[in-house]
């Protein structure tokens, strides 16, 4: 072990730590849940309020200000991100039309100058800091 040790630069007490951990995903244990935990009845009052038509437009901080200024605590902003990330990824809150797909436009030509096209490109030359442009007209056909 310490000739192979010395041939690949390790030292023994890696080689001997990393052949004690066992192999395959690591198994967590299953903590219980803290007492300071918000309750559920309480995360739904927080969901309602954070659905709610007056800071739907809201992010988290700027609620739980706006809260605070009414004398209202519910929970700290932090815990407003993790009740909003426990439905799905942290998004838009309010109800949007769903993305409708649309064909992608074609340009087809079936005879000459029916459709152009054009480009312009940068060409960098010898000289540091010096471009050429150069300007392109294509007739698609």
């Amino acid at each position: 072990m310490t000739r192979a040790c010395q041939a690949l630069g390790l030292s023994r007490a890696t080689v001997y730590q990393f052949l004690a951990k066992p192999y395959g995903p690591l198994q967590h244990k299953a903590r219980p849940h803290s007492y300071r935990r918000i309750s559920d009845a309480e995360r739904t009052e927080i969901r309602a309020v954070l659905d709610s038509a007056r800071f739907a437009d809201q992010p988290p901080r700027e609620i739980y200000a706006a809260l605070l200024s009414e004398g209202r605590y519910l929970c700290h902003w932090s815990s407003m991100y993790r009740i909003l990330r426990e439905r799905a990824p942290v998004r838009e809150r309010r109800n949007h039309r769903k993305a409708r797909k649309h064909a992608v436009p074609r340009l087809v030509a079936t005879a000459p100058n029916q459709v152009w096209t054009w480009d312009i490109s940068k060409l960098a030359t010898s000289e540091r800091g010096t471009f050429l442009n150069l300007y392109v007209i294509l007739d698609l056909y």
